[in-house]
């Protein structure tokens, strides 16, 4: 079984994918702290156009779920040949390498904020003291359970809150290789994560009167993870994938924007999301590379907009970082509704977080990810020595 792409290639279509999500995501939060409908880009687009594209950043969310579900289950087949031979120990240091780095900052720095009295930072809890709730909201973050904790207190740490779809990600993954080796057939695990998918509108149809039940619970969301491993198993076994993907993508572009733009995600969840997730697995499966494995990528007006899709698990963890910041010391009521102000005041907030992402990426999380993999993912000490003199004796 052939992978959708060698892992060393970088796929920018599939970066400029994740731009587009991280952005709308950023603009959805700092439309809710700080509204544009009466600043400058509100009269530019009107304030309903506004409204249309801050409403429904938790749709960009959708997208990074695919995406994730495909880049996963690619990079296990390249690695591993097939789902079947999947590594255990590998998959989870990579999983390890890749997240915690940055969560453990993440924490670190909120926590810090927190006992500096920026009450914005602070976990309110009711019923619980500050630093009980605190330690409660970590204890969510570090067990993947933080849509849980959501559901039961509400949003009660504004820069943690993010942590909803890391939850559901984790999740999905910590199960991931027990279904590949429990299953082993891939079309058992492919039949597997179909049910997944078609679980998925129907927990939303029965949880309309919760948001946090159709937004943000496990079962809310595993579909479109599920949705982005089928399509990668389906890219590497058929090229006929890709090709029709590629002649459906522009049909597929125009009715993921009509259905973003239609109405909030409030309403049209149920199937919003499904349809969202399947259009962004025809898009990723559009993006891979041509049979002798040229990465046909080419969009250079777009490279800010790619370039923030490779910085987008950092731009996300961090931005309610440099937003909670901001509206500490710049509160919404004092900053006009009228004229430049809050149009100045996105692009503060564009900067400064692309800025620290950037940053913690490169000197942080980039060289951590290398430490911990070769750490996590070296053999036992005897186990070393017998593949050694194995090698040596073929």
């Amino acid at each position: 079984m052939a992978p959708p792409f060698p892992l060393s290639h970088r796929n920018r279509r599939i970066d400029l994918l994740r731009g587009v999500a991280i952005l709308l995501v950023l603009f959805h939060h700092f439309c809710i702290a700080y509204p544009l409908n009466h600043s400058w880009l509100g009269t530019l687009l009107t304030p309903d156009g506004v409204r249309a594209i801050a409403r429904n950043g938790n749709y960009g969310v959708t997208l990074f779920f695919v995406i994730s579900g495909f880049l996963i289950t690619s990079n296990a087949l390249a690695r591993w040949g097939s789902l079947a031979a999947l590594n255990v120990r590998s998959f989870y240091a990579f999983r390890i390498a890749r997240i915690l780095p940055c969560l453990l900052l993440l924490l670190a720095v909120v926590n810090s904020l927190a006992l500096a009295d920026l009450p914005i930072f602070a976990t309110h809890c009711p019923g619980l003291p500050p630093l009980a709730g605190m330690l409660r909201a970590n204890l969510a973050a570090l067990t993947f359970s933080m849509n849980v904790f959501i559901a039961h207190h509400g949003w009660a740490n504004y820069a943690l809150g993010v942590l909803w779809s890391l939850s559901v990600e984790e999740v999905f993954y910590a199960t991931f290789p027990l279904v590949a080796l429990l299953l082993r057939r891939q079309s058992f695990i492919m039949a597997f994560w179909a049910l997944i998918a078609v679980i998925g509108p129907f927990y939303r149809m029965a949880h309309q009167d919760d948001e946090s039940g159709f937004l943000f619970a496990y079962f809310a969301s595993f579909d479109g993870i599920a949705i982005g491993c089928m399509a990668a198993v389906l890219v590497s076994k058929w090229q006929l994938q890709h090709q029709l993907a590629r002649i459906l993508q522009p049909v597929v572009i125009i009715g993921m924007a009509s259905l973003y733009l239609y109405r909030s995600i409030g309403g049209t969840n149920i199937w919003g999301v499904s349809t969202m997730a399947l259009g962004t697995a025809i898009l990723l499966i559009a993006s891979v590379p041509h049979a002798e494995g040229r990465i046909i990528s080419r969009v250079r007006l777009l490279r800010g907009v790619e370039w923030t899709g490779r910085l987008s698990y950092e731009l996300y963890l961090f931005h309610l970082i440099v937003l909670g910041l901001l509206r500490t010391f710049l509160p919404a009521s004092t900053v006009p509704n009228t004229g430049p102000m809050r149009v100045v005041l996105l692009a503060v907030f564009f900067i400064g977080s692309c800025g620290i992402a950037s940053l913690i990426g490169h000197f942080f999380a980039e060289p951590l990810n290398r430490i911990l993999r070769r750490t996590l993912n070296s053999p036992p000490q005897g186990e070393s020595t017998r593949g050694l003199k194995l090698k040596r004796r073929i």
